[in-house]
Parts: C-alpha cells; structure tokens; sequence
C-alpha cells in the first residue's frame, strides 16, 4: 500500500516560492540604502531582527517616532483593476507622512503582506512600490514579514501593514505648545483621495459597477498617496513651522484638532478649500458635506501651522502641484472648531 504523505506545501504553504521572494526583496532593498548608511554594512534581510547604527545621525538629544499603519479597503480596488504597483507606495506614504507631524524624519521601514497564496509576480509590483515609497521618503526597507496563510484569507486576497521609525533632535520635536494665537493654517493639497474612505467609494462603485465608470475617475482610484517628508522636514529644519496635520480618517477637522492646544480652536473658511474632481464625483452620489468632511480629505491631504510672516518662505519649498494656501487661523477659544461659509463643489 503506497503511504502519502502530509506536506506543508500541499497544506497552502510553498517554502521554496516564499524564499525566492526573500532573495527578490533582499535584491531590491538595497536600493533604499543610501551612501554611507546606517544599514548598509548589515545584511538585515534574511536575518532575525533588522539593525540600524543611530551613531551616525550627529544628534544630540535624538528622540525615535514610530507609527504604524496599513491600506485599508484600497486593496480591493488594487484588486478589482489587477494594478499593484503603487499600492507600496501608499503603505509607506500613511506612515512616514504620520512620522514627520511631530518633526520627525523617517529612517527606516518594515513591511507586512498577508497573503492566501504567495504569487510571485503580484508581490514583487507591490514591493517595487514599498521600495520607491521609501525611497521618496529617505527611509531604508530594513525587513518584514510575509505570511502565506490558506484558510484565513480567500484566493487572491492580502492585506499590507507597515511600520515606520523616524527621529528628531528633542528641541525640534513638533508639539502643541509651539502652535500661537493668530497662526496661520495652510492647506498642502492632496495627490487624490489618498488612502482613506475606500470603504465608501467601494459602495458607491458597487453600485456603478466600476466598468461604467469614467476614466479619468478609474485613473485617480489608485493614484498613490503623496508623501510629504521632504517639504515638512526642510520647513522643520529652518524653524518655519508651528506645527502640522496629516489628514487622514476623520478628514479635515477631526486631524486638526487633535494638534492643537485646549485653549485655541480652529476658524476654517471652508469656501477657501480647492476641491479635486474626485471628491466633486464622489459628492454627486448624495454624500452630505459633512459626511464628505469627515471620510475623505477633500484634496488637503496636509495642514501646516506657521506665523504669518512666514508665508511667503514657506510657499517657496513646495512646487506648483503642491504649493500650500491658506484655510484658516487659530483664535482663541474653548470650542475646537470655528466653520466660515461652504465648500464649493462646482
């Protein structure tokens, strides 16, 4: 009688694929160390933990930053159109852009892809846009984890977190106690919808069905997340800024608040905010504007608080995509939030 066996690779798991995708990640990691890094002398990937030398960051009160995050539903958008190559990006943008509100500048990353099945050419687009994320970040990929787990997810399905380290020398950190009566708010716009509300749009294409949607809106579906390291870390380093948001889950307001001290509020004019035209589609499947508020960022996908007479230097650091407006002011006041006039959605 022929004995069978009971494999690991017959129960969903393929050992021999999920090391090919180590040497592939340990190949393309490299292209975010930079010249005389602090990882570069280390063979991280591969290994049980991922090293990295702070000695050659000259600081003299460093402080570390971390922040944690994933995708959210915009996977299955990346799913539904068979388009993975910057959805990398995204995971990167949503936690080093979280990094730099408190001034600090990312160092590192690590990734984590839960998968049904590990598909070689599907992961390998995802971590081409893990490793240019990082590189517009100027942070290295120093390792993760992929899990091929049959059973917990269905076929084709995966999800992504990642983490992010950054530091900051203690007297630059950016802390509420820096933000002034009569600063002024400004609006960084967004490269798109970002990384939030998905769940939303995913219910409104439902209903669509996403062959009959425009073009132009299927483009800016998976557009990938702006990352905003370099802009905020030079406006940090010249002592520009008071203070900054990034506008995720929760939108506008509810970012804003969480920045600002208990003795000042937020007077927002919300006519002054440009509108993209994804949001304006978005808006005509009978969304309110407060719930637009709240889900989406509108097309402000970062605040920055600064003296007024820093404007002008400020809006030199940024290019004509991305250059900054005002919304606001801080007043004083025990209500958090002062609203002006609406939004324009024509």
């Amino acid at each position: 009688m022929k004995v069978t066996y009971n494999t690991y690779k017959k129960s969903g798991v393929n050992m021999a694929t999920a090391n090919k995708l180590v040497n592939y990640i340990s190949k393309i990691s490299k292209k975010t160390y930079k010249k005389n890094t602090e990882t570069k002398s280390f063979k991280n990937i591969g290994s049980f933990g991922s090293i990295f030398d702070l000695s050659n960051l000259k600081m003299k009160n460093p402080v570390i930053v971390s922040s944690t995050d994933g995708v959210g539903t915009k996977i299955e958008i990346a799913n539904k159109i068979k388009k993975y190559n910057t959805i990398g990006i995204d995971l990167v943008a949503m936690c080093v852009n979280d990094l730099i509100v408190q001034g600090a500048k990312p160092i590192f990353f690590l990734d984590y892809i839960a998968v049904n099945k590990i598909k070689l050419n599907k992961l390998k687009k995802i971590l081409d846009g893990i490793v240019k994320g990082c590189k517009l970040a100027e942070c290295a990929l120093v390792g993760g984890e992929t899990a091929e787990m049959p059973g917990t997810y269905e076929k084709n399905k995966f999800d992504l977190a990642g983490f992010a380290v950054g530091v900051v020398e203690k007297k630059k950190l950016l802390l509420k106690n820096k933000i002034m009566k009569n600063d002024i708010i400004l609006a960084i716009p967004s490269s798109g919808l970002h990384s939030n509300g998905f769940s939303l749009v995913r219910h409104i294409l439902k209903k669509k069905k996403i062959h009959n949607i425009p073009i132009k809106i299927k483009k800016e579906l998976l557009k990938p997340t702006k990352i905003y390291v370099k802009e905020i870390n030079k406006l940090n380093d010249k002592k520009l800024i008071n203070g900054c948001a990034n506008i995720t889950g929760g939108g506008l307001i509810e970012n804003l608040t969480r920045v600002i001290p208990n003795k000042f509020c937020l007077n927002i004019d919300l006519s002054k905010i440009k509108i993209k035209p994804i949001f304006k589609w978005l808006k005509q499947n009978n969304i309110k504007d407060h719930e637009m508020l709240r889900t989406f960022n509108c097309g402000v996908g970062f605040c920055i608080i600064l003296e007024p007479k820093n404007l002008n230097k400020v809006k030199k650091i940024f290019n004509k995509e991305y250059k900054p407006y005002i919304i606001g002011k801080i007043i004083p006041g025990k209500n958090k939030v002062k609203l002006d006039k609406k939004i324009d959605w024509s």
